[in-house]
């Protein structure tokens, strides 16, 4: 069975093999039943390294940037990284889940900073403020052009002791690319800005995994209309026109139920 592993445990991976065949080997000679020891953390080691391809599961949503539990939603305002009012969606991973992070959505990388931090639960919301952390500013471009931040900040748990963050300022990402990851249990947060989010598809206390709707986009919707055949006198927009509410779209045909001249 093929297990595909992340480029970002390459140096961990290694090292797991090195010692566990040491141990193994020893563990051989004085007593053999042991040698399952290391072969059970070499296992883990080469499990939470994994890399599952993963792919949006639905176009105009922000998709979940991790797998993991939802384990807070909560609203910003101004005064956080987002800059504006916003809500923030915190997905705890633990050290059994994918660790690989990926873009919530389609934008430009603006800014990375590190803060330096604690190691604190990772589960509790106020680890967002002073556990060590990533910060990453993204821009993202709404349905009229306007442009929206968005932000992903990877944050270092009880067990955590490294942040991946494999993006450069002014690099275009996509919705499920992969970005960077934590090792070792650690937490996630995405915040997402009111004038851009519709509705949040998420509750606290839900399992969720990379790919999977976190949110519904507010721009970029789409109406249809559908008018009989027989109704449609003349088409008064073509492709690529922009309208706006109330405008005649299409000029219906004359009732020819009734005389001409009658009232």
């Amino acid at each position: 069975m093929h297990i595909p592993l992340t480029k970002y445990g390459l140096r961990e991976i290694i090292i797991a093999t090195l010692v566990c065949a040491v141990l193994a080997t020893v563990a051989a000679v004085l007593f053999w039943p042991i040698v399952i020891l290391p072969a059970v953390v070499w296992v883990y080691v080469i499990c939470f390294f994994r890399d599952p391809p993963r792919r949006p599961a639905e176009q105009e949503a922000f998709i979940c940037p991790a797998d993991g539990r939802v384990v807070d939603i909560t609203p910003v305002d101004a005064q956080s990284p987002l800059g504006t009012d916003g809500v923030r969606i915190g997905i705890f991973m633990s050290i059994f889940d994918v660790h690989v992070n990926r873009s919530p959505f389609d934008a430009t990388v603006e800014k990375i900073e590190h803060h330096n931090g604690g190691h604190a639960d990772a589960r509790k919301p106020e680890a967002s403020e002073r556990n060590e952390s990533a910060t990453i500013r993204l821009t993202a471009n709404g349905g009229d052009g306007q442009a929206f931040p968005l932000i992903v900040r990877q944050i270092a748990g009880l067990i955590a002791r490294r942040i991946v963050t494999d993006l450069r300022v002014g690099q275009q990402v996509t919705a499920g690319q992969r970005i960077g990851m934590v090792k070792f249990g650690s937490r996630v947060e995405v915040m997402i800005p009111l004038g851009l989010v519709g509705q949040i598809a998420v509750r606290v206390g839900q399992t969720v995994a990379v790919g999977q709707r976190i949110g519904m986009v507010k721009f970029g919707s789409r109406v249809e209309l559908m008018v009989p055949h027989g109704l449609i006198g003349q088409i008064a927009v073509k492709v690529g026109q922009t309208v706006r509410a109330g405008r005649t779209v299409l000029i219906r045909l004359p009732d020819r139920s009734k005389p001409e001249g009658a009232y």
